[in-house]
């Protein structure tokens, strides 16, 4: 994992129609094993970095909402190539779950936890250190953050 994230980092969609850029460190990563996400990410799962809103910049084209649409999160994608590449979670306002694989250097991302593995394929490994059956409830989140700061500094 990065000691130093290296910022500002870039990415962009499969077709470089939307770009972003990061310009803080992620508060967690992730790997979701929910039936949705291996869907929508034509997966085994999906890779997130939970950003900061405001560290996260759509610097070119403008994001399309699609995947299923929801009271609960908000998925974008780019209009052209229609490729996944940031959520918003309703019930974590003021973060952006980034997919990391959209980075455009993604040689020192992994992620720390791994969620839904009730409906993790029987061949996808992720590495994480940390699992959940379902997604972890709020009271997990402060000490996954803070457990999440010290394995990123390792």
């Amino acid at each position: 994992m990065a000691k130093d994230w290296k910022l500002p980092r870039k990415g962009s969609c499969r077709c470089g129609a939307l770009s972003f850029e990061v310009t803080v460190a992620p508060m967690m990563t992730a790997a979701c094993h929910c039936r949705g996400c291996q869907k929508m990410a034509s997966s085994a799962y999906s890779l997130t970095m939970m950003v900061p809103e405001d560290g996260f910049a759509v610097t070119r084209g403008e994001p399309v909402l699609g995947g299923l649409k929801g009271e609960e999160v908000q998925h974008f994608f780019c209009p052209s190539c229609l490729t996944w590449v940031f959520s918003k979670p309703k019930r974590l306002p003021g973060f952006v779950n980034l997919r990391s694989s959209m980075l455009d250097d993604t040689s020192d991302i992994a992620p720390f936890i791994e969620t839904c593995t009730e409906d993790k394929l029987a061949f996808a490994e992720t590495g994480a250190p940390r699992s959940f059956e379902k997604f972890p409830g709020p009271d997990d989140f402060g000490p996954l953050l803070h457990a999440f700061g010290e394995w990123a500094a390792r």
